[in-house]
């Protein structure tokens, strides 16, 4: 087995956990993994080991899903143009999605890396260690951030309210 097989096979999980937190979509992060391992293997050449290759990969990562962002903005997807039919119980469903539109609101304002931390251990449920990994820093500078994170976040939705 080569070098990047292994490699690919002991941080894939990790990119793909990191891609979900980010995209909340297992089939796009699925197939964003694909490509992450597509463009390092590409350019494995420019990786100078300054860094965790984890960190590498998810740097691959995220750019890759910056592009598919990029890419979806510019066409509109099939549900807007269809007639949509009101369900039952849309008004529970509209206070949900304000509830998480504030929290998402509130969210995309805190700094990084409190920001990047709390999406990866919220949506990605990438443990502590894990996290501490991806920026270079230990298990316990993850939870401070992370807890950091949560402070602010709450502080900031209760002054909303």
């Amino acid at each position: 087995m080569d070098e990047f097989e292994k490699i690919r096979q002991s941080c894939a999980s990790i990119v793909y956990r990191f891609l979900l937190s980010l995209c909340g979509n297992e089939d796009l992060a699925e197939e964003l993994t694909s490509e992450t391992f597509y463009q390092a293997y590409l350019h494995l050449d420019q990786f100078r080991g300054e860094c965790k290759v984890e960190t590498w990969l998810c740097q691959i990562a995220k750019n890759a899903l910056y592009r598919e962002n990029r890419r979806l903005k510019r066409t509109v997807p099939w549900e807007q143009m269809e007639d949509t039919q009101v369900e039952d119980g849309v008004l529970e469903r509209l206070s949900d999605r304000e509830q998480a539109a504030s929290i998402y609101r509130h969210l995309h304002g805190l700094s990084e890396p409190y920001k990047e931390v709390f999406l990866l251990r919220v949506l990605g449920s990438l443990k502590f260690k894990e996290i501490g990994d991806i920026f270079g820093r230990t298990e316990t500078w993850a939870k401070v951030t992370f807890y950091r994170a949560k402070d602010k976040l709450v502080e900031r939705m209760e002054e909303e309210s």
